[in-house]
């Protein structure tokens, strides 16, 4: 059994034409830039023509490094195209208000005698005010994108139920995906949703279900949890959990499926590096 999402399956609208635009200026053949990524030059040309979905964290640092660019630039980027517009506006906004503030911060330190006096009149001191708290209230919608972001909650990449596999999710917990489900009850914004694929938990959960899941909730014993495990290969699976100890007192955690055909797993308790509860899940009318 696994939980498959549609958050990384289209294309980042843009993400090709600048990894293009980046390679030609930095006079990179195709088949250069895709021997230093450590990918082919097919796959890499795909890329650039918006014909893949986003690729994974391997790809992408290694795309970073043939391209000369900042560490984790082209992971923002993905993420920004898929992200709703009321919050990339909200996010352009926080970025203003805190370019002006600094500005702000170094007038007022570097003013010396009559320097503020001499801001003022000038009109510098207010426009820096004005670009930090407009007067207008243009800029009110924080509180509209913290309701949003809990209330559409997005559907992540592949996890696992059966065997664990490596997840891609470009950054977690995910606040941005292609595709949302509502979750109107639920305060927390970092909570995501995925889709049960297979059979290995049910009865109570089987394929087609949409399930969330919420980091900030507590764990307890006997809970059904998304487990992230240890790096580097990032393997995710969905499994009832159990703490356990071993007889010199190493902590154990045991992955139980709910179907009795599947066998558990049981993994070192350092291993497991995220258990995120499930909170709900949605059924199809007629599944």
């Amino acid at each position: 059994m696994a939980i498959e999402a549609s958050g990384r399956t289209r294309s980042a609208v843009g993400f090709g034409d600048r990894l293009r635009d980046r390679r030609m200026r930095l006079g990179l053949s195709l088949r250069e830039a895709a021997d230093r990524a450590g990918c082919t030059k097919g796959y890499l040309s795909l890329l650039e023509r918006n014909k893949r979905g986003a690729p994974t964290k391997r790809v992408l640092t290694g795309l970073e490094r043939a391209l000369e660019m900042e560490p984790g630039s082209l992971g923002e980027m993905v993420a920004m195209q898929s992200t709703p517009a009321v919050v990339r506006e909200e996010l352009a906004q926080r970025r203003e208000q805190g370019q002006a503030a600094q500005q702000l911060a170094a007038l007022l330190r570097g003013a010396g005698p009559g320097g503020l006096d001499r801001a003022f009149e000038s009109g510098a001191l207010a426009r820096l005010v004005d670009r930090i708290s407009p007067p207008d209230g243009r800029w009110s919608d924080g509180e509209a994108v913290q309701s949003l972001l809990p209330r559409a909650v997005p559907l992540i990449n592949l996890v696992p139920a059966g065997q664990a596999a490596e997840f891609t999710d470009l950054g977690y917990p995910a606040r941005v995906a292609d595709s949302y489900v509502a979750a109107p009850e639920l305060g927390d914004p970092d909570a995501f949703a995925a889709r049960v694929t297979g059979d290995s938990m049910e009865p109570t959960y089987v394929e087609g279900d949409v399930v969330i899941f919420s980091p900030s909730r507590e764990v307890k014993n006997g809970m059904d949890c998304f487990a992230r495990l240890v790096e580097p290969d990032n393997e995710t699976t969905f499994k009832r959990v159990y703490f356990e100890r071993t007889g010199d007192g190493e902590e154990l955690i045991r992955l139980q499926p709910l179907n009795p055909r599947y066998r558990a797993r049981v993994e070192p308790r350092e291993r497991v590096v995220g258990l995120y509860p499930a909170v709900s899940v949605t059924r199809r009318v007629g599944e």
